[in-house]
């Protein structure tokens, strides 16, 4: 608590504190979102296995609309990146330099995550357990990686991105939009293949975004090419946002759920639809809304204090919350304790709040022993002026490109596919000499962690 104290009272008056509570929000959102909607059984074999009950809720679809908060992500992303991009390049810096910063903050936490697993995997299978049963727990355990392999590939693409915002604006994240309408009338012709640029089109839309909420808070842009920010225009985005998800999802092609339901015609989210573009203007113009009262609320110490916590080890939570839960759904089986009702049957609804606190409980383990990981990460160390080094370009962009390439070889890998150490060997290979070489090159030119998290950096500036 001393600690949070002193970062409380270190936080510089320009921080956009809200930035914070939404990254911190969301991560919660996602983690109970997992953790709620998830049924176990028992497979033919006897072993427990867990998947989605959302096919037997159809009354919480509409729900997904809140739930569904991975453009938040993309959107404070955004905003931090364009940030902390201004705030390093005023510094001294340039964008070679920048992504090797923002790297450190990303990789050693997953890192830690992944060699974990590699090490419980090999000692698995060196007590007998077969290949199969093995990569069936580390696919569940490496579920949220997904997330972080889109993230991964917009954040080598921010500074030349932003040029590209700084010249056309939000025309910008439009002609992106129209990239996504093509590629969703390809997948609903079949074509489903024609549609994977969307995971590119799609996140890059919502992160242009963030650009454009940063520039409108900082007075970047001249004023009549800024996102309009105030009540009425967020008004008018809550509204247009609803009403055209509200049409897509209705009469038109596109599920009611933001979230995969296996059998749907489209998954709004793998990769990014229109559908899901209306509800993040939906969700820009409420978290607009909310911006000021929230600002206010923030400068109490407490609930600022809270947010930091949080912040100092939000990637560690959402790395390792499915970790947690296949512990306890581990540990509940040896015991013969482990519960199984129906989804959406009255037991499994009485079963949410219980099972959640014991995850909460097992993941607070996991947090304490590998959150010191990410905190360290995220301290920051402003460079000497004048002293910036001089970093590889070439060799960096190399270095998250092979890290985006394990986590795809990965997720691509099907979940019963016979991998003694979890992950198939060339996407663990890949991944390692990914971040041995951002490691290196963080060494040898003394690459510091931006650590947007960190709420004495103060990147985010208003």
């Amino acid at each position: 608590m001393g600690r949070l104290r002193q970062l409380a009272e270190r936080t510089p008056p320009e921080r956009e504190r809200y930035l914070d509570l939404l990254r911190a929000l969301a991560i919660i959102m996602v983690v109970l979102g997992h953790w709620t909607v998830t049924v176990i059984e028992y497979d033919p074999a006897g072993r427990p296995n867990g998947h989605s009950a959302l096919p037997a809720l159809p009354w919480a679809y509409p729900v997904t609309w809140l739930a569904q908060v991975m453009p938040v992500f993309f959107l404070v992303g955004g905003y931090a990146n364009a940030a902390s991009l201004h705030s390093f390049r005023a510094r001294g810096g340039d964008g070679a330099g920048w992504l090797l910063d923002r790297s450190a903050r990303l990789v050693r936490p997953t890192t830690a995550l992944l060699l974990v697993l590699t090490a419980g995997a090999l000692a698995a299978s060196l007590l007998g357990t077969t290949p199969t049963e093995v990569r069936t727990v580390v696919w569940f355990a490496t579920i949220p990686l997904w997330f972080l392999a889109a993230y991964l590939v917009v954040v080598p693409l921010t500074p030349p991105m932003y040029a590209l915002h700084r010249r056309l604006g939000l025309a910008v994240p439009l002609g992106l939009v129209v990239l996504v309408a093509v590629g969703d009338l390809a997948r609903l012709a079949g074509a489903e293949t024609l549609g994977f640029g969307n995971y590119l089109f799609g996140w890059l839309a919502v992160h242009q975004l963030g650009f454009a909420w940063y520039d409108a808070r900082t007075g970047q842009r001249p004023r009549r090419r800024r996102l309009p920010t105030g009540r009425p225009a967020a008004l008018a985005l809550l509204a247009v946002g609803l009403a055209g998800t509200v049409l897509l999802t209705g009469p038109g092609p596109y599920p009611v759920s933001m979230l995969n339901i296996p059998g749907e015609r489209l998954d709004n989210a793998g990769p990014p639809s229109l559908a899901l573009l209306t509800l993040t203007t939906a969700q820009l113009g409420l978290i607009l809304l909310l911006r000021e009262p929230a600002e206010r609320w923030l400068h109490r110490r407490r609930p600022w204090q809270a947010v930091i916590a949080v912040n100092t080890v939000v990637l560690t939570m959402f790395l390792w919350h499915l970790t947690a839960a296949i512990l306890l759904v581990g540990a509940l089986d040896a015991v013969h304790l482990l519960p199984t009702p129906p989804a959406g049957s009255a037991a499994w609804l009485a079963w949410r709040l219980p099972w959640a606190l014991l995850l909460a409980t097992v993941l607070t383990g996991l947090v304490a022993v590998f959150g010191p990981i990410e905190a360290r990460a995220v301290r920051r160390h402003r460079p000497a002026p004048g002293r910036t080094a001089v970093v590889p370009g070439a060799l960096v962009v190399a270095g998250y490109a092979a890290l985006v390439t394990a986590l795809v070889l990965n997720s691509q890998t099907a979940k019963a596919a016979p991998e003694a150490l979890g992950m198939p060997v060339a996407a663990l290979l890949a991944y390692l000499a990914g971040a041995g070489v951002l490691w290196l090159l963080r060494a040898r030119h003394g690459g510091r962690a931006a650590g947007h998290g960190d709420p004495t950096a103060g990147p985010e500036r208003r």
